[in-house]
């Protein structure tokens, strides 16, 4: 393997290529991050959609299922939110990292750091990027506006060079990546390795049904869109049957589409509207949101949940990064991985000749 490809990153995390598996909402299950894993790559499970009782039956699955370590991602406002932490903490001989948004204080990060984990978080603009590192976080992943989900305005190829002027903790680079030019370019800019969600969720040992995943696959870049529609914030989506309803609906549709989708949360979870409404204005604006928004964002994962596992793409939402729309293929992680570094090796030789 290249030099270029032992980097900060996977020297740090001990994976074999400086590539992340990021922690996709009922999309990184155990399969698919000990699939990543396996294949050299670094996984993170998604916890943030879980209670501590899910996150301890999956945690305990993943490490039989892989014999790497791997992280693990939670919103510190979500509902037993210190319950996760504790759990996390009780495997730390396996979990090496844990991602998040802005929520955890210099208190929690010291913890994990005690703990030898290192804090990965996810920022989209300089003064998030300054704010973690002053926190005490080992590094940030930058995703750049090409990112699925929720997402800001600045381009990656912008936003990562800024953050990495702004601060002296190694950065990895996210939004828009998808294979080994992606990776090789990433590293030229200085970042230690990408981060990559959409490219993950589309491959072999992805849990999500097979008619959200043919959806993707089949999406072109002009069928991917940004809505505030769902909670009122830039998210961009696929424009799928149930996106176009959303997006033509009024504000008494939005109130009853948010109530629907809190009443599902609230019998998953069995969190109260008030648990929920913490949470929500918690993991998206440090309670600074209105209340009748704060509503909107805490229903907005159930209507996702509907198309990535129950497969329902009719009545379900499709967050995703606007390179699926060059994507049209569903490989395994093995040869996803494969594939990357063959590609970026290439690109540096025909940089170096």
């Amino acid at each position: 393997m290249h030099p270029a490809f032992s980097t900060q990153l996977n020297q740090a995390l001990g994976c074999r290529v400086p590539v992340i598996q990021t922690a996709m909402g009922w999309v990184a299950k155990p399969a698919l991050v000990a699939a990543t894993s396996n294949a050299g790559a670094f996984g993170f499970l998604a916890a943030a959609v879980m209670t501590p009782k899910e996150a301890a039956l999956e945690i305990t699955a993943l490490r039989e299922m892989t014999p790497h370590n791997f992280g693990v991602n939670f919103h510190s406002f979500q509902p037993g939110a210190r319950e996760i932490v504790d759990i996390i903490v009780e495997h730390k001989d396996r979990i090496r990292a844990v991602s998040f948004g802005r929520g955890p204080d210099a208190k929690m990060i010291a913890r994990f750091k005690a703990a030898d984990i290192l804090c990965i978080p996810t920022v989209g603009a300089v003064k998030h990027a300054q704010k973690m590192e002053q926190l005490g976080c080992d590094m940030v992943t930058v995703q750049g506006g090409e990112g699925g989900g929720h997402t800001g305005s600045v381009p990656t190829t912008v936003l990562l060079p800024q953050i990495m002027d702004a601060v002296n903790i190694p950065v990895i680079a996210a939004g828009g990546f998808s294979d080994g030019r992606g990776l090789a370019a990433a590293l030229a800019y200085g970042a230690v390795g990408i981060a990559m969600g959409t490219r993950f969720l589309m491959t072999a040992e992805c849990p999500v049904p097979a008619p959200t995943k043919a959806l993707y696959v089949r999406a072109a870049t002009a069928d991917i869109a940004i809505t505030t529609k769902v909670d009122g914030m830039p998210q961009r989506m696929i424009l799928n049957a149930a996106l176009k309803r959303i997006e033509a609906s009024g504000k008494l549709a939005m109130w009853l589409r948010a109530f629907e989708a809190g009443l599902a949360m609230k019998r998953q979870t069995g969190a109260s509207w008030m648990d929920m409404i913490i949470s929500a204005r918690g993991m998206t604006a440090h309670g600074q949101m209105p209340l009748p928004q704060a509503m909107l964002a805490a229903a907005a994962p159930m209507l996702i949940q509907r198309a990535v596992e129950d497969g329902d793409t009719e009545n379900g939402i499709m967050a995703t990064g606007v390179v699926a729309g060059r994507i049209g293929d569903l490989p395994t992680c093995e040869t996803l991985i494969e594939t990357i570094m063959a590609e970026a090796e290439a690109r540096l030789s025909a940089l170096a000749a």
